[in-house]
């Protein structure tokens, strides 16, 4: 079972130098496998809105990408809830200063370990931080 990033979703539904190699990676999934949290939701909207405001994406092409993840979210991914607990492990997570994350990032972390889920991200530092908290990293 497998919880994606951010970073991982956003190669998926945008052109970006990994996007062949991560849908690849996505194709070979199987299905009900793949687990997101609500706060990749509120990423996911984010990083299309800085795409619209470096000129990566148009405001068409963002409100098509969005309508493409949403069908995405409800077809194959499950969406899976952040509880109160997760939101103190990921301060714990970002205690740790060597590890330099950043909240969100910590997030994630904190779902994927709450349910042993291995965690895939494009994200080098949570590809590092991953594994000295515990949780199973895989780079698509």
């Amino acid at each position: 079972m497998i919880y994606l990033d951010t970073s991982v979703l956003i190669a998926a539904l945008t052109p970006e130098a990994s996007s062949e190699r991560v849908c690849h990676w996505l194709d070979g999934q199987e299905a009900g496998s793949l687990h997101i949290s609500g706060w990749t939701l509120t990423e996911v909207s984010s990083a299309l809105s800085i795409k619209v405001r470096t000129g990566a994406l148009t405001l068409e092409q963002r409100a098509d990408v969005l309508s493409n993840f949403t069908r995405l979210v409800e077809q194959s991914l499950t969406l899976t809830p952040i509880v109160e607990a997760q939101y103190e492990t990921a301060a714990r997570f970002c205690d740790q200063v060597h590890l330099n994350l950043r909240a969100g990032d910590a997030l994630h972390l904190a779902a994927a370990a709450a349910r042993g889920l291995t965690l895939a991200t494009l994200d080098e530092r949570l590809a590092q931080a991953g594994p000295q908290l515990g949780v199973a990293v895989v780079q698509p």
